[in-house]
């Protein structure tokens, strides 16, 4: 597995960084119909109560919820897709981040800020204020450097590990559909 320097990863933040800030596109949905199972789709379906149908958010509960049940607010985890493809190198390891949604959009707190809306497809969500941070998994897919990139204070600026997010409309979504702040 090729993992990047630190040094390597810095030098991707200008093309991070240089990600559309109000309308971008979807580049790859993901379902994890079980923990460490991965499906890449051509299409998804986002409900309100589910999260990504299919997708095991709500069975697999959180630890950040009294009762261990899944947290209503992160029943999405959305990643920048120039981040994933600079820290995964290749395309077909981009779903090991263990994301639902792969977009080409600024996600930064500066652009996205808790409560903001994204149309894409007929679904709309909405930014949640729960961080998403790089974990122990994610350093052993990507590289003990990648996490610590991501979890930088410019890389949680950036929210380069991506965000958390809610449907807040039911609909339809597939690579390619434009993503734009509602």
């Amino acid at each position: 597995m090729e993992r990047l320097s630190t040094a390597e990863l810095e030098a991707g933040l200008d093309e991070v960084r240089a990600s559309p800030v109000d309308a971008g596109s979807l580049e790859l949905v993901v379902r994890r119909p079980t923990t460490g199972e991965r499906e890449v789709l051509a299409q998804g379906e986002l409900h309100l109560d589910e999260g990504l149908v299919g997708d095991n958010w709500r069975r697999r509960g959180s630890r950040f919820t009294e009762d261990g049940s899944a947290h209503p607010d992160m029943q999405l985890n959305v990643m920048n897709a120039r981040v994933i493809a600079l820290v995964a190198r290749r395309a077909e390891r981009w779903q090991l981040a263990g994301d639902q949604l792969y977009v080409d959009l600024d996600l930064s707190a500066d652009n996205l800020p808790a409560g903001t809306r994204l149309s894409l497809g007929t679904a709309v969500i909405e930014v949640t204020d729960r961080p998403h941070t790089g974990c122990a998994k994610f350093s052993q897919r990507f590289g003990v450097d990648a996490l610590r990139f991501v979890n930088s204070p410019v890389g949680r600026q950036l929210r380069l590990r991506g965000i958390n997010a809610k449907v807040v409309r039911a609909g339809v979504v597939r690579p390619g559909d434009v993503v734009t702040k509602a």
